[in-house]
């Protein structure tokens, strides 16, 4: 499991290739060697309304969330922030703040069903 959430300011659409940037985040997560590659999702939301700091909106941003199920070590955590926030600054060289963070979801109360399709 990563669920990897991808926030991003509306201007970003027009400066990355957001599919693309997916697309890598989501190969970054499994070259980590820390998840069974059907645990790995990966999704991209515009965020249409933001402030940062006192530039308003008229700076960008990309925010990276991977919740992850508690249990990795910190330095497992720090490997795949890193890993992540590589590829970021690979896709992202006109957007003014990329970040990354890395969250436990609490195993005893997360549930997970699949189907057969």
């Amino acid at each position: 499991m990563p669920n990897i959430i991808v926030e991003y300011a509306d201007p970003v659409a027009e400066r990355v290739n957001v599919g693309g940037l997916v697309e890598d985040l989501h190969r970054a997560a499994l070259n980590t060697g820390l998840f069974s590659p059907d645990a790995v999702k990966t999704r991209a939301y515009p965020c249409h309304t933001w402030l940062i700091g006192e530039r308003e909106n008229h700076s960008t941003f990309v925010h990276v969330e991977a919740g992850i199920l508690a249990g990795r070590s910190a330095e497992q955590k720090k490997q795949l922030s890193e890993a992540l926030l590589a590829v970021l600054v690979a896709h992202c060289p006109a957007v003014f703040s990329m970040t990354v963070d890395i969250r436990d979801m609490d195993t005893q109360a997360f549930s997970k069903h699949t189907n057969d399709l």
